[in-house]
């Protein structure tokens, strides 16, 4: 392990719960019976201004969890989420051994489903003209339709590099798929 997952599960950092108001995500491992609790507070500009975590697990997934805290702090769900969606750059960059894989992916499932938390909460209370589909990136239906019809899209993933809707947390992707079979008479 290296000093800096080390340090991380010796004197963790961010053990709590987020400020209110925050959004959890959490998760479980079958392989370990390991759990992850990861809670965000957003600020105004969208930014997580707040990452706690509460795990029972490992040394690996409790360093994980520790650092992902401090790597997310001020910047935006969407670019939060990359880090989620990429647990491999993680294990490669501190060369986790393959049987604590999990323990990894585990701590990037419980970031991202606080980001679809609050990407439900912010759809749910959004009051702008349009209807807002993608929270990480703020694109509109409307947005997403144009660029359905402007450049004949087909999948989630043209709509994602059009516009990048659907490239943050993922829990606009059932939407897009909606607006797809719609516009393209699926």
């Amino acid at each position: 392990m290296s000093d800096v997952l080390k340090s991380h599960f010796l004197f963790p950092r961010n053990v709590g719960d987020a400020a209110e108001p925050s959004f959890t995500g959490r998760g479980g491992s079958f392989v370990c019976g390991a759990t992850a609790r990861f809670s965000i507070q957003i600020d105004e500009s969208h930014n997580i201004s707040d990452a706690k975590f509460r795990a029972a697990g490992c040394e690996v997934l409790i360093a994980t969890l520790s650092l992902f805290t401090e790597r997310i702090q001020a910047i935006s769900t969407a670019d939060a989420a990359v880090i989620g969606q990429n647990p491999e750059k993680f294990l490669e960059e501190f060369a986790i051994d393959d049987d604590k894989h999990h323990c990894v992916r585990l701590a990037c499932d419980a970031l991202l489903a606080a980001i679809r938390e609050y990407s439900d909460a912010a759809r749910s209370e959004w009051n702008g003209d349009e209807a807002l589909i993608c929270t990480c990136f703020f694109v509109s239906e409307k947005t997403i339709e144009r660029e359905i019809k402007l450049g004949r899209l087909t999948s989630v993933q043209d709509v994602t590099r059009a516009c990048s809707a659907g490239g943050g947390c993922g829990s606009c992707q059932p939407l897009i798929v909606e607006i797809l079979e719609n516009l393209n008479g699926v």
